[in-house]
């Protein structure tokens, strides 16, 4: 541990993320310019920030494929894969028509929609285990998703016309408001997050525990 780099860190988090605050209450010319500096440096960041983990997942994968055989071919299939969209991308480009772009949206493209398309057997195995009548509130959720469910199919409305209308009512109103409530949790422990690294508290971004 290096005293003066933690305080350094420290001490630019913390007054990073007061300015960052402040300038949303105080309209001055130069705090918009130093605003818009900040996101210029922050894009700076970011590149630095994939470089290093590009340069992290290589040397992962290359310590797998000397030390664990049997997974050495997915490790050598992701570098080699790696390897050659960066040279696609810098040698052809990302346009309209260049092999970079090809390999994104022919193989790239149906693999993410076939890893999502697995979670729909994922949440109906998960609903299958979960909806299970053992309370009061689990007989709820049971009912309301079966109404969902059903009211966002044709078959519903051929059951009666006022499924999917009820169907509509549950998303847009007990759903949503359940929703709203889960982000204004998630907003109030960011908020607290923040202040415990402005004040000094919150030092894992440091490396630390």
């Amino acid at each position: 541990m290096n005293p003066l780099r933690d305080r350094l860190a420290i001490f630019t988090a913390t007054a990073a993320g007061v300015f960052m605050t402040v300038q949303y209450f105080v309209s001055a010319p130069w705090m918009d310019a130093t605003y818009r500096a900040i996101l210029s440096w922050m894009q700076i960041i970011f590149a630095c920030a994939l470089i290093v983990g590009i340069g992290a997942v290589i040397k992962n994968h290359l310590t797998k494929i000397q030390r664990k055989p049997n997974e050495r071919y997915y490790s050598v299939v992701l570098l080699v894969a790696v390897a050659a969209m960066a040279i696609a991308g810098f040698t052809g480009g990302i346009d309209q028509g260049s092999s970079f772009l090809w390999v994104f949206n022919h193989l790239q493209a149906p693999m993410q929609a076939t890893v999502f398309s697995l979670l729909a057997f994922y949440v109906t195995s998960a609903a299958f285990r979960g909806f299970r009548a053992r309370s009061i509130e689990s007989a709820i959720l049971i009912g309301a998703g079966l109404i969902v469910l059903i009211g966002r199919v044709p078959i519903g409305e051929l059951l009666t016309p006022h499924l999917p209308s009820t169907a509509d009512w549950i998303v847009n109103v007990p759903a949503l408001a359940a929703k709203r409530a889960i982000l204004i949790g998630i907003g109030l422990g960011m908020v607290a997050t923040a202040l415990k690294v402005i004040a000094g508290v919150e030092r894992t971004y440091m490396g630390g525990r």
